[in-house]
């Protein structure tokens, strides 16, 4: 009895930090490779179905109000059994998934696979930004953004792979079985070695109203992925018809500006450590509304590609550093205050480009572009009002 004691307890201590930290990664890397998998296969599954664009818009439209609708269930959810089991369960089912979009016959079957694949996708995105939270506590220091890095890397070797299998003639739902598999097999190597006790209590209830640090927190998240999903959806139109961008350089915006962001992640860590978050944030703020701005006042293919590589790095360290301190929460355990912060900066993910074109509509897109570099320049004003740790 003696041996095995001290022999379970040499196995709960070989659970470093570093090993936490590895599995956490594989988790966010694993996220990011489903998202990126299904989106490289999008067109293919369109003309398979044959989709109108106006159909497309619809189909696409399911998976955000998925997301939407699992916020409260996910945050409670991690609260009550935990963010390991739920990232466990999540990042298996997740994948599982993809193979259900590829198969999809119809409209109606892609719209409810879709709705799910959001719903999911949200699950994983709480109790993994949850798993993060913890373990960065066991460093100390600031380690969210290089995590969200590894989010961002994951969606270029997913559009990767995605191009190759088109390549090869591999169709969608032989691609993700593959992509199933390979996930299946990286949480069974590393599921052992995540975070096992979040902070908190799990006797949350299943809606919370955030209080007012929390808030202000979500409205700052709201004022970044406002910007982001407008580079997301809109980065490419600006180029085609502001710009003037030759046909094989219209994406050369996004490009740039997924590139810092990646980048902007994984520097961001030790940046916030150096100089403290708040100043990060705010200076974020600034370069996002400076980066938008020059492309806007300079609308030719040089400025506007280093505007954008300049939005790139604005937001690169907004959400992370915001999760991070709504995971810190001490009114709600980090689940609940993280679906809390997440459902209302989403909002802004999700209103930011159909604003854009409302008011590209009744004007033109570099005004729509310069509101929403106002809008970026509120994380500079939002983040003075918030005591950082």
């Amino acid at each position: 009895m003696r041996f095995r004691w001290h022999l379970c307890r040499m196995t709960v201590q070989a659970i470093t930090p570093r090993a936490h930290r590895i599995a956490v990664s594989c988790f966010f890397f694993i996220v990011g490779l489903c998202f990126a998998s299904w989106a490289s296969r999008i067109p293919e599954i369109k003309t398979k179905l044959q989709l109108s664009d106006a159909l497309l818009g619809s189909v696409l439209f399911a998976m955000p109000v998925g997301s939407m609708a699992s916020m409260p269930f996910s945050g409670w959810l991690v609260a009550r059994f935990g963010s390991k089991r739920i990232i466990t369960f999540a990042a298996v089912i997740y994948p599982a998934v993809l193979i259900l979009l590829g198969l999809a016959a119809s409209f109606w079957q892609l719209v409810g696979v879709l709705f799910v694949f959001g719903f999911l996708g949200n699950m994983c995105n709480i109790s993994v930004n949850t798993q993060a939270v913890g373990v960065e506590s066991l460093y100390g220091r600031s380690i969210m953004a290089s995590f969200h890095g590894l989010w961002s890397m994951a969606g270029f070797v997913g559009a990767a792979i995605g191009s190759l299998m088109v390549l090869l003639g591999i169709t969608p739902p032989y691609h993700f079985m593959i992509i199933f598999m390979a996930c299946l097999s990286v949480v069974l190597a590393v599921q052992k070695n995540a975070f096992s006790k979040d902070a908190g209590h799990a006797d949350q209830p299943l809606f919370s109203k955030p209080d007012a640090a929390l808030l202000k927190l979500g409205l700052i998240a709201f004022s970044c992925m406002a910007c982001e999903g407008t580079m997301f959806d809109w980065s490419g139109v600006y180029f085609q018809y502001e710009v003037h961008a030759p046909k094989n350089l219209i994406t050369l915006g996004y490009a740039a500006f997924m590139g810092t962001m990646a980048t902007g992640r994984f520097i961001g860590d030790a940046v916030a450590t150096r100089v403290g978050k708040q100043k990060v944030l705010q200076t974020s703020g600034v370069v996002i509304m400076a980066g938008l701005l020059t492309a806007v006042v300079f609308p030719s293919l040089v400025p506007a590609t280093i505007g954008f590589l300049l939005v790139g790095f604005g937001v690169s360290s907004v959400v992370p550093l915001v999760y991070s301190a709504a995971g810190k929460s001490k009114k709600m355990s980090p689940g609940v205050a993280l679906a809390a912060v997440s459902t209302i900066g989403f909002l802004g993910f999700l209103l930011g480009p159909p604003v854009i074109g409302f008011i590209a509509e009744a004007s033109s897109l570099r005004w729509s572009f310069s509101l929403i570099a106002l809008l970026g320049f509120g994380t500079t004003v939002l983040a003075t009002f918030i005591k950082w740790d």
